[in-house]
């Protein structure tokens, strides 16, 4: 049984850049993205003239269809100027997350044979340093460093005005990181049309007023922040207050002082609106709307925000391959589901044992179809063969329900994925590392519940005979080894990892256990 949500909307046949810029003449002088402190922005005149400008250096320098520039750089004004002038010149752009380790920034370049790197100054030493064993053979940055080309020569080329012809339906315009259902990050190429569906079902489920200012926190390296932020909120006239990293008292002050009326959030920003006493003492009156992305947010955390600040909060889900996938309607705000399909978009429920589709009620892995899901992983035709069926439907590796309203419920997650505070961290990826340890015999790791980072990672560790290694010593021989949000939170020392009969990891033993024993 498939099933559908809201009406189909055509999606726009055209490069992504097109799609996205193709009101702003209306309003030139408008501003489409400023930093917090007022002194860096672009008008949509600004954006336009910028895109077409770099885009033109980037043709001259022979850039074109089937390459890659690479972005490595917080949430700025610029970050739009860029994305879209490697787009209007008919490349794709990789996203690249600041917080991972060298050793990962280097395989992703290698992976898409990167031409050039975009970053900031802060991180122009390092990325210079990584760079050295790949492909890339020149690095912008916004602002200057030792090494690099100011992003500002770019902007200086004379725009040529001509666009570069692409395929929208073939060709690849952005470059995510997943790791699917299990195992290390692969690249997710999205073609132009895939993200146009994307941003196109965020104006159809949640749209914007063209006077309204987004508060840009979501990290635009992540499907979040690029598709329904940064993206959609251009197409729609929006302003962008970009953020470049999270913290609660700037978070509540920027709400403030920009008058922001849109959030987009994550469950942790949630949890600060609902409970923390910060909240009191900034003027919250401006924002209209929010919603909340990257992981399940908790109703009774819903429900507090919406008491407190008379703010009613819509969830959405989705993956990197198929990010707007669903959306919740108003009278469904809060009820624990995350609402109805997208336009446009179809799904079914099916048994994970046989894959025969299921009704209404009936716990199965979720599948989605539509314009928006990828056309598969960078480089990994097998992985991409897993995930995808013969007739486009995507495995979410997502066990749900569809309610009585056509509405999606998920209960659980069939695939191995931990997500800390939005972020994706593989299991598999630190059980790697833990194994590295000389004191560890065995090794498993789960993500248990966490009011503040929806999971964090937990290992459960079999020590060899004699080994006096505490848990703390393991977090930190770990840390040392992974991005950040990649640490492992908590260990338990166990006699033995249950596995299934051909040496399967039962994590699902291991995260009772875990949620029970705190």
């Amino acid at each position: 049984m498939i099933f559908t949500g809201r009406p189909t909307v055509p999606v726009p046949d055209t490069s992504l850049t097109d799609y996205i810029l193709r009101r702003a003449g209306e309003y030139p002088e408008r501003i489409a993205a400023v930093d917090l402190a007022g002194e860096e922005s672009y008008t949509y005149g600004d954006l336009v003239a910028g895109v077409n400008s770099a885009a033109a250096a980037l043709r001259a320098r022979g850039f074109g269809r089937g390459q890659v520039l690479a972005m490595l750089a917080p949430n700025g004004p610029a970050y739009p100027i860029a994305y879209h002038a490697a787009v209007a010149a008919g490349g794709a752009v990789m996203l690249l997350n600041p917080l991972d380790t060298p050793e990962d920034l280097a395989g992703h370049l290698n992976e898409a044979a990167a031409r050039f790197v975009v970053t900031v100054p802060a991180d122009a030493e390092r990325v210079l340093a990584l760079t050295g064993g790949t492909k890339v053979e020149e690095v912008f940055v916004f602002g200057e460093a030792p090494g690099t080309t100011p992003f500002a020569e770019l902007l200086a080329h004379p725009a040529d005005g001509t666009g570069a012809a692409i395929e929208p339906a073939t060709d690849v315009s952005t470059i995510l990181h997943s790791s699917g259902s299990t195992g290390y990050p692969k690249g997710v190429l999205l073609t132009h049309r895939n993200m146009a569906a994307n941003v196109m079902h965020t104006r159809e489920v949640a749209p914007l007023g063209e006077d309204e200012r987004v508060l840009a926190v979501p990290p635009f390296h992540h499907a979040f922040g690029m598709i329904m932020v940064l993206n959609a909120s251009l197409v729609q006239g929006a302003t962008l207050v970009t953020m470049p990293r999270f913290d609660p008292e700037g978070y509540l002050r920027a709400i403030q002082e920009h008058s922001i009326t849109r959030l987009y959030i994550v469950p942790t920003m949630a949890v600060l609106l609902a409970r923390s006493p910060l909240v009191d003492q900034y003027d919250m009156t401006s924002v209209r709307g929010a919603v909340s992305g990257g992981a399940a947010l908790d109703p009774e955390i819903a429900a507090a925000v919406r008491a407190r600040m008379g703010l009613r909060i819509g969830q959405g889900y989705g993956l990197t391959e198929g990010l707007v996938s669903f959306m919740q309607t108003p009278e469904h705000y809060g009820d624990g589901s995350v609402g109805i399909a997208s336009p446009g978009v179809e799904f079914k429920v099916v048994d994970t044992t046989t894959g025969a589709a299921l009704g209404p009620g009936q716990d199965g892995e979720v599948l989605i179809r539509g314009a928006h899901v990828m056309k598969g992983y960078l480089n990994a035709e097998e992985a991409t063969r897993q995930v995808l069926e013969p007739d486009g439907f995507l495995h979410s590796g997502d066990l749900g329900h569809v309610g009585p309203d056509g509405q999606l419920y998920l209960v659980d997650r069939i695939k191995e994925l931990i997500k800390y505070k939005g972020q994706q961290v593989s299991p598999v990826e630190l059980e790697a590392v833990l194994m590295t340890h000389p004191g560890v015999a065995d090794a498993a790791v789960v993500g248990v519940p966490d009011e503040e980072a929806s999971e964090i990672p937990k290992a459960f560790v079999v020590a060899k005979n004699g080994s006096e290694a505490s848990a703390e010593q393991i977090m930190a021989f770990v840390a040392e080894r992974v991005a950040p949000y990649k640490k492992i939170r908590r260990v338990e020392f166990i006699d033995a990892i249950p596995r299934t009969p051909v040496g399967k990891i039962q994590r699902r033993t291991l995260k009772e256990a875990g949620t029970a024993a705190q």
